[in-house]
């Protein structure tokens, strides 16, 4: 897909994936766009752990299906745990600024381009926001105190078929002065 807005479009979130397992090359091309993600001062406050062996694949599945919650978790192939790291900025900049002042929105942006990319792909992508993070930390190894960026399901979709987008007109959300 050359066009940037037919991808917007056509990015959604999936909530059924076909039994069809990932492969490890588009997983790293998804990453490698995430990490390509803008990053103010370029900082680039994020790490990456992908989970790809089908084992632990289904423990993170376990700690995403929480209270009868997110079951469709279970038919994912992948999942990718973006983690936010102390942004580095330059002294000049961090005498004024709190490292984190533009992470939340760097990191925003790498997990918007690890789905544009798994999308153009053709693989679905569904971030989770309640898990059972103690549980996951503990299965990945990643550390009590280290801040969550997103956690992301990802899987070939089960019905390939685009949803109309449901969204505000752009005349409700924008002003041009």
């Amino acid at each position: 897909m050359n066009d940037f807005i037919e991808l917007a479009k056509c990015r959604q979130t999936c909530r059924e994936f076909a039994a069809r397992a990932v492969e490890h090359e588009k997983l790293v091309a998804c990453v490698e766009a995430a990490r390509l993600a803008p990053s103010g001062c370029n900082a680039q406050p994020w790490s990456f752990v992908v989970v790809e062996s089908s084992a632990m694949v289904a423990k993170v599945a376990e700690c995403v299906a929480m209270d009868g919650m997110n079951s469709y978790a279970a038919q994912a192939k992948a999942f990718v745990v973006i983690l936010e790291e102390h942004a580095k900025l330059m002294p000049y900049i961090a005498v004024m600024l709190d490292s984190q002042y533009f992470a939340k929105g760097d990191l925003g942006a790498a997990a918007a381009y690890f789905c544009l990319e798994a999308e153009s792909r053709g693989l679905g992508t569904c971030q989770f926001g309640i898990f059972n993070r103690p549980r996951l930390g503990e299965l990945l190894g990643i550390p009590e105190h280290q801040p969550y960026a997103a956690l992301i399901g990802i899987g070939y979709p089960a019905n390939p078929e685009v949803r109309d987008k449901q969204r505000k007109p752009l005349d409700q959300l924008v002003r041009f002065v």
